[in-house]
């Protein structure tokens, strides 16, 4: 993985939406997309109750080509490109392809660019949707929408009304064609999703290493997302051909690995590991907290999952036995890499937590905004690993030298 397709990736942190009407705080799209995903996991979930297939693997790789493209088209307003494409296809369908030609001398990966102009095909229509595609592709794009409107929402209360009558009308309509979707009813009527998705929505707010300046500024939630990214690159990486369910739960448990936040917020890291047993206190406050606070707001399609996903995070485990098994690397390979088992490379989340959290560290300094928290928080990020150490099939010394060099 070219470090080249990482900060291009990063770039998402630094593009704003909504950049021609008032703000009441920093809109930008890895937030956006982040919410997307949030989103379109609890309506996918939904459906699955009712019986309805979800392709996982087409979706997670959707939410990262659909970055992509969007990264490399952020000066070309949506409304605009929705213009090109229904009145100029053709145009459409070039304006898509130069897209890819973008990308393809940062991606190595063969396997992942030909997932990638599949994507490109699809959305153009030249290269129709299978079965199972095609209902995820419309929970994929109701959470486009409604993420959008919940984005529409939060700035209307320092907006005049008339700026956004029109944007409302046409959101709102073009959500009509998803109503038979069963998540996307319960948000709209603000029913018990709802709920749970504005305690989510409060990491949009919360900005991490909040002690010091430093640009660009990332939030909690839109970290998560990009620490989920890195966790499905990584796993393309680390030389195993994992099984379905491991690649779909690396990628939500790192989406959701700082769900406590929403209700406990930040601690940062030199504060929680004050003393020697402090995180071991924090952690257990912290599972008081979500229990009382979080867990009555989720469906039961999905409760067990999340807080499977929330506990023990950065540990590789599988559940078998009627609990959950801590594994090593070795083991989750050999003797669990299947379904069945529910495998997790914890390991691996962790790592994309902590290479995320350099690459936050490194931006700004590089951009010249620094401190000694930041200086500090670099140099301890690259003390956590020795030449030639291994994380779960990833050199993370490799990974990390490459950052700073």
């Amino acid at each position: 993985m070219k470090k080249e397709l990482v900060l291009k990736i990063f770039e998402a942190f630094s593009i704003e939406r909504w950049n021609d009407l008032v703000r009441p705080f920093e809109v930008v799209e890895m937030d956006k997309d982040a919410e997307k995903m949030v989103v379109a996991y609890i309506i996918g979930k939904y459906e699955e109750e009712r019986g309805v297939s979800i392709d996982w693997d087409w979706m997670m790789y959707a939410s990262v080509f659909e970055l992509l493209r969007k990264i490399a088209l952020c000066d070309i307003k949506s409304p605009v490109q929705r213009l090109i494409r229904e009145s100029y296809p053709a145009e459409f369908v070039r304006l898509n392809e130069w897209v890819l030609e973008q990308y393809r001398p940062l991606i190595d990966d063969t396997d992942l660019f030909k997932r990638f102009t599949l994507y490109i095909g699809k959305t153009n229509g030249s290269i129709p949707y299978g079965p199972s595609q095609e209902q995820t592709e419309r929970v994929f794009r109701a959470a486009h929408k409604y993420s959008t409107l919940r984005e529409l929402d939060m700035i209307a209360p320092v907006n005049e009304a008339v700026r956004l009558e029109a944007i409302r009308r046409e959101v709102q309509s073009d959500l009509q064609r998803y109503l038979d979707l069963r998540g996307l009813q319960l948000f709209m009527t603000k029913q018990q999703p709802y709920d749970f998705l504005l305690r989510i929505e409060q990491l949009r707010f919360q900005t991490r290493w909040n002690q010091t300046p430093r640009v660009p500024a990332t939030s909690v939630l839109g970290h998560c997302f990009f620490v989920a990214v890195m966790t499905l690159l990584f796993s393309r990486e680390c030389g195993v051909a994992m099984c379905p369910k491991r690649v779909f739960n690396n990628f939500f448990s790192a989406l959701f690995h700082d769900l406590p936040e929403a209700v406990t917020r930040d601690i940062i890291s030199p504060v929680k590991n004050a003393t020697n047993e402090l995180p071991a206190v924090v952690k257990t406050i912290e599972d008081k907290i979500v229990s009382r606070e979080l867990v009555p707001l989720m469906s039961p399609s999905y409760r067990d999952e999340i807080l499977y996903f929330t506990n023990d995070e950065f540990e590789n485990r599988v559940q078998k036995d009627g609990g959950v098994v801590h594994v090593d690397f070795a083991e989750l390979n050999e003797s669990c890499n299947i379904d069945s088992l529910n495998p997790v490379d914890g390991k691996l989340v962790r790592l994309a937590d902590h290479y995320a959290a350099l690459l936050e560290a490194d931006s700004s300094i590089r951009h010249g905004i620094t401190s000694s928290h930041l200086e500090e928080g670099r140099a301890n990020l690259l003390r956590n690993f020795v030449p030639g150490q291994m994380v779960n099939g990833i050199n993370a010394w490799n990974l990390f030298q490459a950052v700073v060099s």
